[in-house]
């Protein structure tokens, strides 16, 4: 039997969601990291060297993974369906798994205006799973009704491929109920309280009755591979978030 251990260093958060998102990707998948995503990037990573080891990465920054034509080349594997697995993320996310980009607050005058979609309405529909992740989690992200959709968990428009999968925030792992369609509880991270997750969101989890599961630790395994070649790899794609997690 695998011996079992919690990390105990500053990196337990994003530790913990790496080995989580790495959990969910399955053996010869496709699996592509866009701009910005250091936490699903050293995910794949580390499920390709754990439990899934035909897994393909296709990581955006990797010196590794040379794009010829930049991002687009991305979106023509998705158009392709090359793509399995992508990533995205929101500054707001509500109940039915719509994520916004955009801006916040009124459409005509909004107070905050952000970058955009960026591609994500396209790549939500045309991959297979969608695994979203944030590095927050409070009732501002996670609200009723998103105040601009970029891209929906799901539709019923002829050339989706899938949806949404999961969310996993530094908090719990979300999983998306495609009969209900909407986000509901999945499991807890170790040390983390019920209520805690529940105060925090800004929709009802569909808890009712469920026993939520803790998430297991991470293995002894999952905890070297992160603070060896994952680590070391991660140095050479987004050395800032490596630093800040592993230390200079």
């Amino acid at each position: 039997m695998t011996k079992r251990t919690i990390s105990k260093q500053p990196g337990q958060t994003p530790e913990l969601m790496i080995g989580a998102i790495s959990r969910l990707l399955r053996d010869g998948e496709w699996v592509a990291a866009g701009t910005l995503s250091p936490l699903p990037a050293a995910a794949a990573l580390l499920a390709k060297r754990t439990h899934a080891p035909y897994l393909t990465t296709l990581i955006y920054g990797d010196p590794d993974f040379r794009l010829s034509e930049g991002f687009h080349e991305l979106f023509a594997l998705a158009q392709r369906g090359k793509i399995d697995v992508f990533f995205l993320s929101g500054v707001q996310i509500d109940k039915r798994g719509s994520i916004n980009l955009s801006m916040l607050g009124d459409y005509d005058r909004p107070p905050v205006r952000l970058p955009g979609g960026a591609g994500s309405s396209m790549l939500s529909a045309l991959v297979s799973r969608v695994i979203m992740f944030t590095t927050a989690h409070n009732g501002r992200l996670f609200v009723p009704n998103v105040d601009f959709v970029n891209a929906t968990a799901t539709d019923d428009a002829p050339w989706r491929r899938g949806g949404l999968s999961h969310v996993v925030t530094p908090l719990c792992v979300m999983a998306f109920d495609g009969a209900k369609k909407e986000i509901i509880l999945a499991s807890l991270f170790p040390g983390v309280a019920l209520e805690e997750v529940v105060r925090n969101t800004g929709f009802d989890l569909a808890i009712g009755e469920r026993s939520i599961p803790i998430m297991d630790p991470l293995t002894e395994e999952e905890l070297a591979e992160p603070r060896g070649p994952v680590q070391e790899r991660m140095r050479r794609i987004y050395p800032r978030f490596a630093a800040s997690v592993w230390g200079p």
